[in-house]
């Protein structure tokens, strides 16, 4: 049985976790034990927490029962609230009319009991009916009576404000919800919009006053802002269960604006809280705008075992029973019709794009081939057809092998072999083509050998190996062909013929991971100086390359000049683009980003083909992203994730998303980034990209941090340390729940940072990472200090100091980083021992790390512990000697600092204590009075 201390403590502990399950057990555990003691006024406070617990946790029904014992318990001993537990009695009523609507088992003469009886008291204490004619409205809606409904809002926006209003973006918020319901959209905008100017700090908003907002935005024309309203909303809302039907509304919104596809993901990561849905209710809206949702997609869309269409007829027969049961309870048709309307909602707009990714739907465009008039003789529109191969013309080159189809059928065989290489060519290019290509290359060899040309068909014979995944012997084989054809002795007076087989051995090495090899082959060849020009350009663009895989980044630049210099002479063909992209590249590395930016735009304006085109786009993002120029790299990556997810690519678009979740952050956009990263994740898991999505968990987790969503980082983190169990990952995993710790730390959740820094200690006990182990056991000693956890505190803070004193002695104790440590101890463990009481312990431990910190020039440091001295010794009764502390701290510390501050106060405390009350004055004028 826990002593009555103890479960005060883990009331207290309670009241600062997020509202869900494990903050109910908390409470629940608290209730029972408070029971079985019969400690009274602790049976009374965890109720009247435990009716709010379970309202916001997302199990309304239990919220009944601990009501009804509070308000029982007020009748019977009045004499036991405070004024502040009969206002949360009051409080209490709005939920119970909320949450018995809610449940269509309940009959709703319950209902209007529970209102009378708010009412009467509410009179009976003289407060304002506000909240009763708020409450009567919502009933009088509920039930279909829009007449009352009327009458009901009218005396509620007549009747004074107070205390037990709802908040002054609840309030108004639900008059939106009236507003758009009687298709006042402009009145409901206006007067949503000076709450949302100002400072909302009520655990529902601003996302339900938003969620409101959307549909009258874009029926207003208010595109951005609808859009905007929906993501800052739902972000808010996703991980709490007491919001499934406020997410229904979500869900709605993307099914009336052509986001099917984020629609389908929410109802995807929603549809297991049906199982423990809130409510009826809740559960009744939530199948119903999952319905809908589905109805947009393909009916044989497989979805799990199952498909849209069958999934989406389940939960609209899910919603028109819970809807029957309603309009049973309630004696009319109301509740059914809005179901009914809802499965049949019409498009509020075609499409609506929700992101600045959804906004760019097209692929990256590409530099349109230029149509030029061909040639109708034979020869001559053959050698224009490999021309334009040759450019890197692709499609232009396809279209003049096919007119060469059209125009001569049956060519004569010298044009019919180059023809038949030509489709070779074309067919290799293909992502599916290795199979196909190679059988073309060995009938182009057929056709040379026919014709009496052995060496052209050793060249064809070398590429139909180069077509297919060859395996190791193979490529052996391939390069002892170049050595056959280099031999041959038509070769010697064919430079063309030369290079292009010692360009087939680069590519040879090049698969046998070779590339020193490569680079010597492709030499080679470039000095053979071959005539045609393309094939000299292109020599030199694939040197490029293999230097810059060889990390030679300066030649590579050289390199890729070049060959740029050299197809610039040829009118700068789309070929251009490789060696463009290859400069940029080095450029890249050798950390010249602003060089790496201009070299991707020039790559970017010569690039024909799609692959090039990302590869620019992308290159140039993350250069400007390197030269601290996110803002300019966010079209990039916009319009690079836009085109992977145009072309169904998932994964590629899901890596993307975490640049541009990265850009956004750091252009601070927290929003966008926000949106970026979690659809980068949900991509990832879904792909097993366990290290990729972890990552960008982390990246999401400081995003949170930056939106004030405190709890959506916790549990990121939460996720992170749980991922990293591996051994080998024993240090970040100590680093993540830090992290947790120091956010919880910070937000003053302290019981719960004294666990997180337990956990991070274990996890650097583990790595063996001594600094770090030091430093999360004395934080947990000092966090345990400010939870009110005396034993609990002084019993962390002697671990920390075994631990201090445990370290290998053959570190020197003098060692910088030692003596920070210990001192940094010292000072946590001196804050310990106040809220102990242990003040001469305390005293002596702050001088110990004062003297300690400026022995090593860590002065800022020193002045804390200085402030600490003089604090142990102002609690001991010695204001003389804190006042010579306080002197010293003064004359040194920055002006207008916190310590300053602090300092001179205990300053002027210390001067009355000694009846020097002037001086105080004086100190107080000079110091406090700015």
């Amino acid at each position: 049985m826990k002593s009555e201390d103890e479960l005060w403590t883990l009331l207290r502990e309670a009241y600062q976790m997020p509202y869900g399950g494990a903050q109910i057990a908390l409470v629940e555990q608290v209730m029972a034990h408070a029971d079985a003691g019969g400690h009274d006024e602790l049976r009374l406070a965890s109720r009247l927490f435990a009716t709010t617990a379970y309202v916001h946790g997302g199990e309304t029904a239990k919220s009944f029962v601990t009501f009804s014992w509070c308000r029982s318990e007020y009748d019977a001993h009045p004499e036991r609230f405070d004024e502040q537990d009969e206002h949360l009695l009051l409080w209490h009523f709005k939920y119970m009319v909320n949450g018995l609507l809610k449940f269509p088992a309940v009959p709703l003469g319950r209902t209007y009991d529970v209102l009378d009886d708010m009412e009467r008291r509410f009179r009976a204490g003289g407060h304002s009916l506000h909240a009763v004619y708020a409450h009567r409205y919502q009933v009088a809606e509920h039930v279909g009576d829009a007449a009352a409904a009327d009458d009901w809002y009218a005396k509620w926006s007549a009747a004074p404000r107070d205390h037990n209003s709802d908040c002054a973006g609840c309030d108004p918020g639900a008059k939106v919800d009236h507003l758009v319901s009687r298709g006042r959209d402009d009145e409901a905008v206006a007067m949503a919009a000076p709450v949302l100017a100002g400072r909302l700090t009520c655990v529902e908003q601003p996302q339900s006053i938003l969620t409101s907002l959307m549909v009258p935005y874009v029926r207003t024309g208010r595109l951005t802002e609808a859009a905007d309203a929906h993501r800052q909303a739902y972000r808010k809302l996703r991980g709490n269960l007491a919001d499934m039907q406020t997410v229904a509304d979500h869900i709605e919104f993307c099914a009336r604006t052509g986001n099917e596809t984020r629609g389908l993901e929410m109802v995807q990561r929603h549809l297991p809280w049906l199982e423990r849905s809130p409510s009826p209710q809740a559960e009744m809206w939530f199948a119903a705008a999952s319905a809908l949702l589905l109805g947009r997609l393909d009916r044989g869309l497989p979805l799990g075992d199952s498909t849209a269409g069958e999934l989406g007829d389940r939960l609209a027969a899910r919603a028109r029973d819970w809807a029957a049961k309603f309009d049973e309870r309630n004696g009319s048709a109301a509740v059914s019709g809005r179901i009914e309307a809802l499965l049949a909602a019409p498009p509020l707009v075609e499409q609506l794009p929700l992101s600045a990714v959804a906004r760019q739907k097209t692929p990256a465009t590409v530099r349109p081939e230029p149509v030029e008039e061909l040639p109708a003789e034979a020869g001559a529109l053959m050698d224009r057809a490999w021309a334009l191969y040759h450019e890197h013309r692709i499609e232009a080159a396809a279209a003049a092998f096919a007119r060469f189809d059209e125009l001569h059928p049956e060519p004569p065989a010298e044009l019919g072999v180059r023809r038949l290489d030509g489709r070779a060519r074309l067919a290799a290019i293909r992502d599916d083509g290795g199979p196909e290509a190679e059988g073309l290359f060995r009938a182009t060899a057929e056709a040379h050998r026919a014709l009496g040309h052995e060496l052209k068909a050793l060249g064809a014979e070398s590429r139909a190996v180069l077509s297919r995944q060859a395996d190791e012997q193979m490529l052996a084989d391939l390069l002892a062909l170049t050595e056959r054809i280099l031999a041959h002795p038509e070769a010697a007076h064919d430079a063309d013929v030369r290079a292009e087989a010692r360009m087939r051995a680069e590519s040879a090495y090049l698969r046998l991971e070779r590339p020193d090899e490569a680079l010597a082959a492709v030499e080679a060849a470039v000095a053979e100086k071959p005539a045609r020009a393309t094939l000299r350009a292109e020599l030199e663009a694939r040197r490029a390359r293999l230097l810059l895989m060889l990390d030679r980044h300066e030649e590579a630049v050289a390199a890729g000049d070049e060959a740029l210099r050299q197809y610039a002479e040829l009118g700068s063909p789309p070929a251009a683009a490789i060696p463009a992209l290859v400069r940029a590249h080095a450029l890249g590395n050798l950390e010249r980003f602003d060089d790496a930016t201009a070299a991707f735009s020039q790559a970017l304006g010569l690039a024909n083909e799609r692959m090039y085109r990302l590869s620019a786009l992308v290159g140039r993002a993350r250069s400007r992203l390197a030269a601290d120029h996110p803002a300019d790299a966010i079209d990039d990556l916009v319009e690079a994730v836009a085109d992977h997810v145009a072309h169904g690519e998932d994964s590629p678009a899901a890596l993307l998303r975490y640049d541009l979740a990265a850009a956004y952050y750091r252009a601070d956009q927290p929003g966008d980034a926000a949106e970026a990263a979690e659809s980068a994740i949900d991509a990832l898991d879904r792909a097993g990209a366990q290290e990729q999505a972890d990552q960008t968990r982390y990246l999401l987790s400081r995003v949170y941090r930056e939106l004030g969503e405190l709890d959506l980082a916790l549990g990121l983190l939460d996720t992170l340390a749980t991922n990293l169990d591996g051994f080998d990952n024993l240090p970040a995993r100590g680093r993540m729940l830090q992290e947790a710790a120091q956010l919880l730390y910070e937000a003053d959740r302290d019981a719960q940072a004294a666990d997180r820094f337990a956990a991070a200690a274990e996890a650097y006990r583990a790595a063996g990472d001594i600094q770090s182990e030091m430093f999360t056991r004395r934080l947990r000693a000092l966090s345990l200090r400010w939870a009110g956890d005396v034993p609990g505190s002084l019993s962390a803070l002697a671990e920390a100091d075994a631990l201090s004193r445990s370290l290998d002695p053959t570190v020197d104790p003098a060692e910088p980083w030692l003596v920070w440590q210990r001192a940094m101890l010292d000072c946590d463990a001196a804050r310990v021992h106040i809220g102990a009481g242990s003040l001469d312990e305390a005293a002596t431990r702050s001088a110990s790390a004062a003297d300690a910190l400026r022995a090593i020039g860590s002065l800022s440091e020193a002045l804390d512990a200085d402030f600490l001295h003089a604090e142990a010794l102002m609690r001991a009764g010695d204001p003389a000697g804190a006042e010579a502390r306080l002197r010293s701290v003064l004359g040194a510390v920055p002006r207008g600092s916190q310590l300053e501050h602090n300092s001179a106060w205990m300053l002027a405390e210390s001067l009355a204590a000694q009846g020097r009350s002037e001086e105080a004055e004086e100190i107080r004028a000079q110091y406090l009075q700015q």
